[in-house]
């Protein structure tokens, strides 16, 4: 099926699919947490970077190397205060890139249990899970089908991805927020929408993404929504984070969004969008849906109403 009888270009690949499990498995040591008495698997640390952990004259016990990766062995109550020393340490050599002043969790792989709180850039350094939150803004013809998308082009001063295309709304969810309040905070910074303009914003799927990355390694839930927006509205940034938005017909959105002219994390959610809404052609669409399958890990959720 495709959108108002126009079809899509049926690109032989998705860029975004096989970036968003493009990693080396040897190249990472496991990253583990000593919390109540058991090592808990927080993430991840690069082989090149165990070096740099084992000289923290400041926390001298604190990490365990060995052949079963690092372990941390602070106590609940000071893992804080390691993570910011260590981590201005950190980047101070390099090592930790892109700091934002956010803060993010670090939680048990298994089960979810919140171990500590630090710096978002820190995330990728340490293989931690992190959360993100993409928003396909949408035009619809009179049956409700979408015709046109939104993009926007990242800032050319981006600290990540700069001058890459993006979904018309996306970002990090910080501690504390859940990825749909994430996206109405961002509505506004990003596009310049108020809560009021969000409210049919629809839930998609939650894609996972592991990869490795100039800054680490990223290991990412990504909550897809989508929000349809009337004709004439003309979205906004407010934050200098965007340097154009750009509303194009589907087609030659979605031929931008196969390629690596867009970032991998909105390359996924557009395709999910694709996907959910029946826009590709018959073949292109069983093809992708079958491997973005393996990506999803669930439903996005929207707060209750």
């Amino acid at each position: 099926m495709t959108s108002a009888g126009v079809t899509p270009p049926d690109p032989a690949t998705w860029f975004a699919l096989p970036a968003a499990q493009a990693r080396d498995a040897g190249a990472r040591v496991p990253f583990h947490i000593l919390h109540d008495g058991r090592p808990l698997r927080a993430g991840s640390v690069a082989r090149a970077h165990l070096a740099a952990l084992s000289d923290l004259p400041a926390w001298p016990d604190a990490l365990r190397l060995d052949d079963a990766g690092v372990t941390l062995r602070v106590e609940a109550g000071q893992r804080e205060a390691f993570f910011a020393g260590t981590n201005q340490r950190l980047r101070a050599q390099g090592l930790i890139v892109a700091w934002r002043d956010e803060t993010y969790p670090v939680l048990a792989l298994e089960g979810g249990a919140l171990l500590a709180t630090f710096e978002r850039a820190a995330s990728r350094f340490w293989g931690t899970a992190t959360f993100g939150a993409h928003c396909n803004g949408y035009v619809a013809d009179a049956t409700g089908r979408p015709v046109a998308l939104w993009i926007a082009r990242r800032s050319f001063t981006k600290a990540t991805d700069p001058g890459l295309l993006d979904n018309l709304i996306g970002g990090g969810v910080p501690h504390g927020q859940t990825p749909a309040e994430t996206l109405v905070r961002e509505g506004w910074e990003e596009a310049g929408l108020q809560p009021a303009q969000m409210q049919a914003l629809a839930a998609g799927h939650v894609l996972r993404v592991e990869r490795d990355i100039p800054e680490g390694f990223q290991l990412e839930w990504l909550s897809v929504f989508d929000l349809p927006l009337p004709v004439g509205l003309m979205p906004r940034n407010q934050d200098g984070e965007v340097a154009e938005l750009m509303c194009l017909p589907l087609p030659q959105a979605l031929a931008l969004a196969a390629t690596d002219a867009m970032t991998v994390d909105a390359g996924l959610a557009t395709l999910d969008f694709a996907l959910r809404h029946g826009l590709l052609a018959p073949a292109a669409h069983a093809r992708f849906e079958t491997a973005l399958a393996a990506l999803r890990i669930g439903h996005a959720a929207l707060p209750p109403r």
